[in-house]
């Protein structure tokens, strides 16, 4: 299964700007540039769409690790805080940080700690980054 994503850019690194299209269409033309990433302008940029996938890939693999063991969330919402921060003359994303609340019938603490360790540890976006990843969690 191969997936993609295109970037266009114009322009110097700063002064610039460019656009996101994914073949899905979820990003189409989307806006990226200094500002949308290093200050608070309207539009995305590779960190968000990082922690948007981890996010996303984290709480399928509890899910699918819950269904597994015999058990059916109501509801798994989980946060991604993908942390970029300075590296000598450039920038690293060093951290990924993962918030999870859960709500799961029938299922003890330990259980629900295993499983979702095990999620955290082989969802396959967690496997690609080159970075630390914490989770932490609320089970209702």
């Amino acid at each position: 299964m191969n997936r993609k994503a295109r970037a266009v850019w114009q322009g110097t690194g700063k002064d610039g700007s460019g656009h996101l299209t994914s073949d899905s269409g979820v990003l189409s033309s989307t806006p990226y540039s200094f500002k949308t990433r290093f200050e608070n302008e309207k539009g995305t940029n590779p960190e968000e769409l990082i922690a948007a996938a981890h996010a996303g890939c984290f709480t399928m693999a509890l899910a699918f690790q819950l269904q597994g063991a015999g058990f059916t969330p109501t509801e798994l919402a989980t946060e991604a805080v993908v942390s970029l921060e300075q590296e000598g003359s450039g920038f690293a994303i060093k951290k990924s940080a993962l918030t999870l609340s859960a709500n799961v019938p029938g299922i003890d603490r330990a259980k629900f700690e295993e499983l979702a360790r095990a999620a955290e540890k082989n969802c396959p976006v967690s496997k690609v980054l080159n970075a630390e990843i914490t989770m932490d969690f609320t089970l209702a």
